[in-house]
């Protein structure tokens, strides 16, 4: 099969397109054929190396998380797919979806939703069940609080935004100038322009703060959130885990991260706000996998207006 790897840690240029051996399934897994994967920052900070007390040095490697496509075949355990169902899902938790095919644990596969694209699904995965399980397993989201999504436009504050309506909260939601008419459209109810105007001085405004760009620390957003408020980051810190240790030993305001889990029940959730029409994907760029190396540029950007989807031809 075709596939993206790398070799050694570095910029965008290690990727190489090349021929290599199909993944050999386990009896938990689904061997997919990967229609569309999607990049997400955790993709280019692997591949420079941020995340190597993880991933280690086993070379070559295949990264890559999101992915959909159709089930080829299923391992002897597995029994919620067959062979010919569209499935979306991730890969953890070393990635493996920058292929052809990929071998998917059951549970962290779901049906696809019937109402979106391959590429449209691919973009859903890590990003939605990021601000899905921030908002309701940490922020411990309620009907009619107050929720402020720092990075609005982004790939998790697009999920964020339209997850927080969802549950009947009402979102405010940071962006830039160019991006406030296109957060308004997610069901935004305030937008604050962080070119004009600084919320973290607001004063005891918001329940749950969901900093979806990791670009402000729980020091900092203190004061906006109100006394029982939670702030959540998607990117741990040695201040963010003195923080969260502090403030768990404390009543009051809590600091706290979100690290995704994959999980079916969440993903078929996810795939009914979908077809409901609660929530969408947003693609800012589509890219070919033999064009990897410009997708992961573009992303390092931080630039980019929801997701970025890569087209795996097969």
């Amino acid at each position: 099969m075709k596939a993206v790897v790398i070799r050694r840690y570095g910029s965008p240029e290690v990727f190489e397109y090349e021929d290599v051996e199909p993944p050999k399934i386990k009896p938990n897994q689904l061997l997919v054929k990967v229609h569309a994967a999607c990049v997400n920052p955790v993709d280019w900070k692997m591949r420079k190396g941020m995340l190597k007390f993880i991933t280690g040095n086993k070379f070559p490697m295949i990264i890559g998380f999101d992915l959909s496509g159709e089930v080829i075949e299923v391992g002897s355990q597995v029994t919620q797919f067959k062979s010919g169902d569209a499935i979306y899902g991730s890969i953890s938790p070393l990635g493996g979806a920058y292929a052809e095919f990929a071998a998917v644990p059951e549970n962290n596969a779901a049906l696809k939703p019937t109402n979106m694209t391959y590429e449209e699904a691919a973009s859903v995965p890590v990003a939605a069940l990021t601000a899905l399980q921030g908002l309701r397993d940490l922020g411990k989201i309620q009907p009619n609080q107050s929720v402020l999504v720092n990075g609005g436009s982004g790939g998790v504050g697009i999920f964020g935004v339209q997850i927080a309506k969802a549950y009947g909260a009402q979102v405010t939601a940071v962006c830039s100038t160019k991006n406030i008419d296109f957060v308004k459209s997610l069901g935004a109810d305030r937008i604050i322009d962080y070119t004009q105007q600084d919320f973290t001085q607001e004063l005891g405004q918001y329940d749950i703060i969901l900093d979806a760009v990791a670009k402000q620390s729980f020091s900092g957003c203190k004061q906006a959130l109100k006394p029982n408020g939670i702030y959540v980051t998607t990117l741990p810190s040695l201040e963010s885990f003195v923080q969260i240790i502090l403030t768990a030993l404390i009543p009051g305001k809590k600091a706290t991260f979100i690290l995704e889990r994959p999980d079916t029940q969440d993903l078929v959730y996810l795939k009914e706000l979908i077809e409901t029409g609660k929530m969408r994907s947003v693609i800012d760029r589509t890219y070919p996998l033999q064009e990897l190396a410009a997708a992961h540029t573009y992303s390092e950007t931080e630039r980019a207006v929801g997701k970025i989807a890569i087209t795996v031809a097969n």
